[in-house]
Formats: C-alpha cells, sequence, structure tokens
C-alpha cells in the first residue's frame, strides 16, 4: 500500500488511476489497506447521494443528465453498484458503459463494484470506498444501487441524502410503494413523466407521504425525463436543499449504522465457519435442540 498516493493535490490534476488502485486494493482487502483507510483525511462534508429504485426507473439515465450538469464545476465521483452472480460470482458491472459520456471525463471519477451477494443493493465495501472517495477532493459522491426493488434499504445506511427513483406505469405502483424503500426516501423522482399515470404515481406517493411520521425535513416528489433533461436543474436544488438540512443528530446516527456495519463485518470476517458446520453436523446427529445449542455456544447475551 505504500506505493498508493491519494492526496486530493494529485486526484484534482486527475490521477484517476492511483484513485482506482486505492479503491481495488481496499474492495480486496489487500495487505496493508487498513492501514491505509486509517490514514486517511476524511471530509465528512462532502455529500453521498444514494441513488436507488427498482429496475427500469431510469436511475443511470438520471445519473447521467446529474452528471452532465454537475461536471461544468463540480468534481463528481460515481459507485454504481452491480449484482454478482450467485453461480459464477462475477459481474457485468455495466453501469459505466450506459455513463460512457463521462468515462473520460477530466472531472468525473465514475467506479462500478459488485455486490458480492450482500443484500440491500449495495457492495460490501461501500463504507470504506465512500470515505475514500471522500478524501479525495470531490465535491459530490453518488452511489447508484442495484435496484433490485423492495429490500433495497442499505443505502439509508449510508448516504446522506436518498433519492428514491420510480415510473408510471412498471407494474403495480402501490406494490412498489408498500416497502420499506418508500419510508428511507429523501427525495422521490417520478422519472419518465412523460408517460401515462404520472399524475396517478404522484398521488399515490403524496397519499402515503401523508401518513409518514415526517419532521423537519418535508420529502419533495419530483418529476423528470432525464433523456431529455427536463427537472433535473430541479432535483439538484432539492439535493442541496437537503443536505442543508441535515443536522448533527442525524450525521452521527449515519456514524454509527457505519461503525456498527463495520464491527459487525469484522467479527464476522473471524468467524469459523468451518467448525460451525462440524458442530451442527454432530448436532443434527443427535437430534438436539438448534437454540439450546446456540445458546449454549454462540448466543452470549442470552
Amino acid at each position: 500500500m505504500s506505493k498508493i498516493k491519494l492526496t486530493k493535490e494529485e486526484i484534482q490534476s486527475g490521477n484517476y488511476r492511483e484513485l482506482a488502485r486505492a479503491i481495488s486494493a481496499v474492495e480486496n482487502e489487500t495487505t496493508g489497506y487498513f492501514e491505509f483507510l486509517e490514514a486517511l483525511q476524511i471530509d465528512y462534508k462532502v455529500p453521498v447521494i444514494g441513488i436507488t429504485g427498482p429496475p427500469g426507473a431510469g436511475k443511470s439515465s438520471l445519473l447521467n443528465a446529474l452528471l452532465k450538469e454537475l461536471s461544468q464545476n463540480k468534481r463528481v465521483a460515481v459507485l454504481a453498484v452491480d449484482p454478482s452472480s450467485p453461480f459464477t460470482h462475477g459481474s457485468i458491472l455495466g453501469d459505466r458503459f450506459r455513463m460512457n459520456d463521462f468515462f473520460l471525463h477530466p472531472n468525473v471519477f465514475i467506479r462500478s463494484l459488485a455486490t458480492r451477494g450482500n443484500l440491500g443493493g449495495l457492495s460490501p465495501k461501500s463504507i470504506e470506498i465512500s470515505d475514500v472517495l471522500r478524501s479525495a477532493g470531490f465535491d459530490i459522491i453518488f452511489i447508484e444501487t442495484v435496484g433490485v426493488g423492495q429490500s433495497e434499504v442499505e443505502i439509508a445506511m449510508l448516504a446522506d441524502t436518498t433519492v428514491l427513483v420510480l415510473n408510471p406505469g412498471a407494474g403495480d405502483d402501490i406494490q412498489a410503494l408498500k416497502s420499506g424503500i418508500l419510508e428511507i426516501a429523501d427525495i422521490y423522482v417520478i422519472n419518465k413523466a412523460d408517460q401515462d399515470n404520472t399524475d396517478v404515481l404522484a398521488k399515490h406517493l403524496y397519499n402515503m407521504l401523508n401518513l409518514r411520521n415526517l419532521s423537519g425535513w418535508n420529502p419533495p416528489i419530483l418529476k423528470t425525463i432525464a433523456t431529455e433533461h427536463s427537472g433535473i436543474a430541479e432535483l439538484i436544488k432539492a439535493i442541496y436543499d437537503h443536505q442543508g438540512q441535515i443536522n448533527a443528530e442525524k450525521r452521527i446516527n449515519l456514524l454509527n449504522e457505519k461503525a456498527v456495519r463495520l464491527i459487525a463485518a469484522d467479527r464476522m470476517k473471524r468467524f469459523d465457519y468451518k467448525k460451525l458446520r462440524q458442530e451442527l453436523q454432530e448436532l443434527q446427529a443427535t437430534d438436539a435442540n438448534l437454540y439450546r445449542f446456540l445458546k449454549e455456544q454462540y448466543l452470549k447475551s442470552l
């Protein structure tokens, strides 16, 4: 890791190759990666914006439009998370191709990450990599989640602002709104707003929001047509308006969630799965009670 150079000056001069190497080292837990993380000067004031929503809503197209606007005077980083195959464990990592207009843009850095089997729409290393980017002189960071639909709520534990992207006419709108994903959004975007049923979906959203216990920030419902760059300026304004509403309590809550997840990941990494499997084989042979076994051997808090 000593060969990896990651200073604001180098990134601002366009040295994205070193940044990519640093991210790869963190993602793969190369020897010395944690010491590298320890040495970072993390700017927690750099906003991390989560873009989530069901497949086909137009998240990548929306990001394209945001990049077109923001890259004119800001340095922007994008983490695009792709699902890993449960069979080959590989990933297409295709989001960079959808944003290929900015692949070599000097103000834009795009990195694809694989979920590596992680649920919730993110990569297991999303926390650490977003902190690397926060140390690299960017003005704003976007994280595009996989797009698995109703269970994709993990982004709310990482992003300062969560944008939920929906589109009208894509199946049962009410079903899409029943899940916990509705409750995590700070901004709602109805993309492809030139389609039929846009107003119907907006009405459903307003009705659902009336059932929420809102305090402080009232999530706006915006209509966009990403391919025509319509509504993008309003979305950017809403993002920065929400950033101005984030208080110290939310920031410590986000930091607490990140710390808990990092601690849990470390402890599970050191867990002896082979030993557990052997114990369960012996348990099955005796037809003993699983919960009594776990309480005696592993669930020390009970």
